[in-house]
């Protein structure tokens, strides 16, 4: 169970993000106030602009109040915080609606304001269904974001069973195959083994880096060339400087290596080579991965599709809208390209 202290569930408004939502809308009522063809007054740009300082100002007073206090409230439940977080923005409201009325009446300058209390009062409920809205809308997307990733931890905690057990027992026949011919590349192929498991089962927490996966594809690798021989060429391509140290979710380019060996090469009677590319670009690091394949019509690439729609799914969540996933296959050849920005372009608001 979840601690409310330790998670709130009232939605985050210290994020510049929101907090600018927050100030867009508070903008939007005083536009739509002005246009409103009441018949009573005309608005010149001098009391538009006062205006909208008032209700920028008054928005970013209840933002900051909400985001100081969100611990606080989502100790309560739900909806008696929810209830107390609107009460809290009314009240802010109305001591600011009052205080600016009563200075403008001390000095003379009320003009055809309203009312004390109406004007107190209007500020408080526009203040608390503008602040409503706000929370509300902000708590669906925290909700549908929360659901979001954790469809991408399922899928990235599926991964544990990506290696198939075929692959498993093969590779533990050609181990056992080796131990008597050449003890030293068993041991090796062993340690490579476990390192792949070892990342399968942590699939879901937390981050790799592109150096780890790298590295973990290298030894995914080096145990099908055991297994494959001279069917499995290998052909790395690094073009320096490259990001090692990019965070990315764990098994993104092993999963591609093992398609690539799985319904490319191991379907070729004289196999072929795998070739990877890594380059950067700008701001952006392309990976791809190209395998000679059969014709798709002579193909069952149910798992590979399968295991493609989870990549593109995590790396959209981890990366944002500007991760791209591309494959195809062309004149004898398989291809599946990766394009992810090197800066921080998550898209969560």
């Amino acid at each position: 169970m979840s601690d409310p202290v330790r998670d709130p569930w009232l939605p985050d408004l210290c994020r510049l993000r929101r907090l600018g939502a927050l100030l867009g809308l508070a903008q939007l009522v005083v536009v739509v106030v002005t246009l409103v063809p009441d018949g009573r007054r005309e608005w010149n740009l001098a009391q538009f602009l006062s205006v909208s300082g008032y209700a920028l100002w008054l928005a970013l007073a209840v933002g900051v109040l909400l985001c100081v206090s969100r611990r606080a409230l989502s100790r309560l439940p739900p909806r008696t915080g929810a209830l107390a977080a609107v009460a809290l923005a009314a009240g802010v409201a109305w001591l600011a609606a009052a205080v600016v009325h009563a200075l403008y009446a001390s000095v003379g300058a009320i003009g055809d304001w309203p009312g004390f209390w109406r004007f107190t009062t209007g500020s408080a409920a526009v203040t608390a269904l503008i602040a409503a809205l706000a929370l509300r809308y902000f708590y669906v997307i925290d909700g549908w974001q929360a659901q979001v990733q954790a469809n991408a931890r399922a899928e990235a905690d599926a991964l544990q069973a990506r290696i198939r057990p075929h692959f498993l027992f093969n590779s533990m026949n050609m181990i056992a195959s080796l131990l008597q011919r050449d003890p030293q590349v068993a041991e090796r192929a062993v340690l490579d083994l476990s390192d792949l498991f070892r990342a399968a089962l942590v699939a879901g927490d937390g981050q790799a880096t592109l150096a780890e996966e790298v590295e973990l594809s290298e030894r995914y690798l080096a145990i099908e060339q055991l297994r494959l021989g001279e069917r499995l060429q290998v052909a790395w391509t690094r073009t320096e400087p490259l990001p090692w140290t990019l965070p990315m979710p764990r098994l993104v380019l092993q999963p591609l290596l093992e398609n690539a060996v799985l319904h490319g090469i191991s379907r070729l009677p004289a196999g072929g080579t795998v070739a990877i590319v890594l380059r950067v670009d700008g701001d952006r690091l392309h990976v791809s991965v190209r395998n000679p394949s059969l014709p798709p019509q002579q193909q069952l690439t149910r798992g590979a599709g399968h295991a493609q729609r989870s990549i593109g799914h995590r790396l959209a969540w981890a990366f944002g809208k500007r991760a791209r996933m591309t494959s195809g296959w062309a004149e004898g050849y398989y291809v599946c390209t990766l394009d992810l920005p090197l800066g921080n372009e998550g898209t969560r608001t």
